[in-house]
């Protein structure tokens, strides 16, 4: 019974949370416009400053972890090659770049930051599992939806530089490498940075996740079931059937495997369908896988930090 409420503690606030957005959109306190805006409040201002703020903080020769990073990297990689593979079992082609990108991609942001920060009170190891997955899953993400057009057209050079420029420039990621420059060289963090930083930090959580549950629409997540279930189930239990006994073999432990259980097993990302609409893409595919997984995480994240609590692994 411990474990179980261990569990439901790091999880149903969370999801609770992306209740009340969606009964504020229900009785009109948020409407497109203003989600819109939250998201980019949150992926451009108060989520990089959280990170920032709990990276520039640590030790960054005992954060820092070589091993780690590549194994997020080389899982991720293994992970978008198996929703390849997958995908070639669709029936319908029109729909095989979105199958894919929506089988692999996590929000490892918003709700995975979350989940972390109920158990162990901070980001944990979060900041170096997104360096290690984050830039192959847009790099992948580009070539994937470019090649499996339902047109089938080239891949685009300029694209591909404006997905590069984009990486680079990416607010989480550039909050995280000057968290880490601060900690590297040990800068001071005087109260009144850290005061205000704190101040703006603390509402990338709860606005983040208000406004992923207003984005909710059950109908669209109960379109195209089949297929869209078939991603769900990779998503949110097969990679992670497949990738955490490995981790735990290797020794990976506490905020380590919750990370990467955020990494494989938490829903597809937003972002998924802003990325696959701009990309010639219908979208309709990626909308409802969306939100069909962030409806059954509450209940598969639930079960996997059961499952690791009970086995004394976090």
């Amino acid at each position: 019974m411990e474990n179980l409420i261990f569990s439901l503690n790091a999880t149903i606030p969370v999801f609770f949370t992306m209740l009340m957005g969606l009964f504020f959109r229900r009785i009109g306190l948020f409407d497109e416009a203003l989600i819109r805006r939250l998201n980019q409040f949150v992926f451009k201002a108060a989520l990089p400053v959280l990170l920032f703020l709990d990276i520039s903080g640590a030790d960054f020769y005992q954060v820092w972890d070589t091993s780690f990073v590549l194994f997020c990297f080389l899982v991720t990689l293994l992970s978008i090659s198996l929703a390849a593979v997958l995908s070639l079992f669709i029936k319908n082609k029109s729909i095989q770049g979105e199958f894919i990108q929506a089988a692999y991609r996590s929000s490892a942001a918003i709700l995975g930051i979350a989940f972390i920060q109920n158990i162990y009170g901070n980001a944990g190891m979060a900041p170096l599992m997104i360096i290690g997955s984050v830039p192959l899953y847009n790099i992948m993400a580009v070539l994937v939806l470019s090649f499996f057009q339902p047109e089938r057209g080239k891949l685009n050079r300029q694209l591909l530089i404006k997905t590069g420029r984009e990486i680079l420039t990416n607010p989480i990621i550039l909050g995280i490498v000057v968290g880490l420059i601060w900690s590297v060289f040990k800068l001071p963090r005087p109260q009144i940075l850290l005061k205000t930083a704190n101040n703006l930090s603390v509402l990338a959580t709860p606005l983040g996740l208000m406004a992923m549950g207003a984005s909710f629409d059950l109908k669209k997540a109960l379109s195209g079931l089949g297929s869209v279930m078939l991603a769900g189930i990779l998503k949110l239990i097969g990679l992670a059937c497949l990738f955490l006994p490995i981790a735990i073999a290797l020794g990976f432990r506490e905020s380590y495997l919750v990370a990467i259980l955020v990494m494989l097993g938490s829903p597809t990302t937003v972002s998924c369908y802003i990325m696959a609409k701009n990309m010639g893409h219908e979208g309709s595919f990626t909308s409802a896988a969306v939100m069909l997984t962030t409806l059954l995480s509450a209940f598969t994240l639930t079960g996997w930090l059961y499952l690791l609590r009970s086995l004394g692994l976090i």
